[in-house]
């Protein structure tokens, strides 16, 4: 019998399938990836960035920004202007380079002899999504005696390199870029000037002697921003409510001597304490806005925190019964705070949240010494700020207490195996779901008492999408965890009373491995089908543990260190960090984690529990609505759905990179 060949359907797939996106490409393609798309402020903040590196590094005094009336953009500065010579490998010029590929600059050679110590740029993604994403983009660079420009149309060289020698009337050094943004990439094409105004003047706030003017061409408008004072002028204007007491400033960087940071990473800050009003909250790193906060934000509060507390201590200030948390502190706090970090990691290529672990105990060092210094020296001041704490601990306490009483008749015995947390106060209370006893022993000695519980899982939840609502709690794991968080089950379209939730988040934990995965998947699917309420109203998290270790030798002042990373790709950069450093190739170990029952209670700490430094995804619905979801996991979960799963894993298995 003849077989015959069975029907193709599918495009071929083989190797002239595979296209390798070049140059610009990967851009024009995703600018999502890249850059804000809504309006193309972030692709202008990309060279303004770059000529506040310049100032930052000491070699310029002014920016000007000018709107044209042909919706073009341009920025000047009086820097050191772009190098125009041949690239000693490349054989283009350097500043071809620097507008037409995605990681080439100045700033990846930190350390010794790099051109930028400091800067914000450091995806390398810079100037070139700008040039990428622009109809044109014109660049004339004065240095060295000499003036060349540049054209590029859609990111493409359209007038090759001219140089000619600077004139009478030409500057000495710097750029200017003018750069007309191409409206197809953009939701909007209408820069929002409240934005640009607020950036422009807040890299004059951070660079003191700084002048930076914006021009509009169009209505004729100039406005200028010069601040002599920095940080507590600008805080001052912009304060919602008269300070409690005098506002405290201050700044700290490491010197050569120091033995756990790089000289010059430290921080500059000031802070207001305010009764009412909303705080204003800005915070930079290298002078990029992190409007997102990060790890810096999380140094100031602790070392805000600490120095209050010990003050408090000190003069045996705290009531019977009240416990002081860092919120406390923080609530009324206003802040302006700027970061100089070496190599600045990033969440997200918009730069909007610093993830870089040290800056916790960075900033915080800096911060609390001064800090407590200041209060023991200024007493009163110190005892108003200390009753400002106090009161709102008190308030605190008192809204954690009222919900109890509500709670307590008839509820359900807790389950056994949870380990529950000292405070009530649902909006601080963190409940993580650990897959494994062993795991779960970890984290409750890794935990903070105070306000995270701990209920561990014995292997697989199950599998919850086709199961009635009124058979749910047959299944023990199932009920002890509706029990431990409050809330009973429900449907998308219920009012379910969530008056009885006992923590503010629900954390997934589980292994970074195939079976922590499908863990994660069992768990989100019985959120989303019988408890939507808890997404949708933001309670649910995913945590993050990392899957390897690399333990570094001391290095110069630097002591020896470990560094945790979530996959391959922080793996290779935290080694990159490390080569940097001058660490011999191989002097490090790199460990890598089975599962979360490997780690001792410390490391779980370190890298999971600790709110400054772990990395908790708040789980919410994607790009597609509820029904779309709905559909979407009733294919990857439902019993009767193993065609269109199998349909699935033939589309997508060679994309996926599987560690069995």
């Amino acid at each position: 019998m003849a077989t015959s060949n069975p029907v193709k359907t599918t495009p071929e797939y083989s190797e002239g399938s595979i296209r390798v996106l070049k140059g610009l490409e990967p851009v024009k393609q995703r600018p999502g990836m890249y850059t804000r798309t809504d309006n193309p402020l972030h692709i202008i903040q990309e060279v303004l960035d770059n000529a506040a590196d310049e100032a930052l590094a000491g070699h310029g005094k002014k920016i000007k920004v000018t709107l044209h009336a042909d919706g073009s953009v341009s920025i000047e500065d009086d820097g050191r202007g772009i190098p125009f010579g041949m690239h000693p490998e490349e054989n283009a010029p350097v500043i071809e380079l620097v507008f037409t590929r995605l990681h080439a600059g100045g700033k990846f050679d930190k350390g010794k002899g790099g051109a930028y110590s400091f800067s914000g740029g450091l995806h390398g993604v810079g100037v070139s999504v700008t040039n990428a994403l622009g109809k044109r983009l014109e660049a004339i660079t004065h240095r060295e005696g000499s003036v060349a420009r540049i054209v590029f149309e859609g990111g493409d060289v359209a007038e090759a390199l001219q140089v000619r020698k600077a004139g009478e009337g030409d500057r000495k050094s710097g750029s200017t870029i003018r750069v007309w943004p191409d409206p197809k990439y953009f939701e909007s094409a209408v820069l929002p000037m409240g934005e640009l105004t607020h950036l422009l003047r807040s890299k004059a706030v951070l660079m003191p002697g700084v002048s930076v003017t914006l021009v509009n061409e169009k209505t004729k408008d100039s406005q200028n921003w010069l601040y002599k004072g920095g940080l507590k002028d600008y805080l001052m204007q912009t304060l919602n409510g008269d300070p409690v007491i005098p506002l405290f400033d201050g700044e700290g960087f490491a010197d050569s001597q120091n033995d756990n940071f790089a000289e010059g990473e430290g921080a500059s800050w000031c802070v207001a304490f305010t009764e009412e009003g909303n705080p204003v909250r800005e915070s930079y790193v290298n002078l990029i806005p992190t409007s997102a906060g990060g790890t810096h934000e999380s140094g100031l509060r602790d070392g805000l925190f600490t120095a209050v507390k010990s003050f408090i201590e000190l003069h045996s200030l705290l009531p019977k019964g009240v416990k002081l948390m860092p919120e406390d502190v923080f609530a009324r706090a206003s802040y302006v705070l700027s970061a100089k970090v070496l190599d600045p990691q990033f969440q997200g290529q918009i730069k909007e949240r610093l993830n870089s672990r040290d800056a916790v105990r960075l900033v915080s060092s800096f911060v609390r010494p001064t800090l407590e210094l200041w209060l023991n020296q200024h007493v009163d001041y110190g005892k108003k700020l200390a009753e400002l704490a106090i009161k709102a601990a008190q308030t605190r306490q008192k809204a954690g207490q009222k919900v109890e009483k509500r709670k307590s008749s008839g509820v359900a015995v807790l389950p056994g195996k949870l380990t529950d947390c000292e405070s009530k106060d649902i909006a601080y209370n963190e409940v993580f779901l650990v897959e494994g006893d062993s795991a779960g022993g970890s984290a409750k000695m890794g935990r903070d008492k105070e306000n995270q519980a701990i209920l561990p899982l014995r292997g697989k939840v199950l599998n919850t999408w086709e199961v009635d609502r009124d058979r749910l709690f047959a299944n023990n794991e199932i009920h002890d965890i509706s029990v431990a968080i409050g809330v009973d089950p429900h449907g998308p379209n219920d009012t379910p009373d969530l008056s009885g939730l006992r923590y503010g988040k629900v954390c997934i934990l589980s292994d970074a491995d195939v079976d922590g995965s499908h863990i994660q998947v069992l768990l989100l699917t019985l959120f989303f089908r019988h408890f939507p309420k808890l997404i949708e109203t933001g309670h649910v998290f995913v945590a993050r543990p990392p899957l390897f270790r690399v333990d570094a030798p001391a290095r110069g002042k630097k002591p020896a260190s470990k560094a945790y990373a979530l996959d391959e790709g922080e793996l290779t950069a935290i080694l990159d960090k490390l080569r940097k450093e001058g660490v011999r190739e191989g002097a490090w170990s790199i460990s890598r984690f089975k599962g979360l029952g490997e780690m001792n209670a410390e490391q779980l700490w370190d890298t999971t529990l600790n709110p400054d430094t772990r990395r908790l995804l708040p789980v919410t619905l994607g790009a597609i609505d509820f029904g779309a979801t709905e559909a979407l996991i009733t294919k990857l979960m439902g019993k009767g759905e193993a065609a269109a799963r199998r349909e699935l894993m033939e589309l997508h298995g060679d994309s996926v990179e599987i560690d069995v």
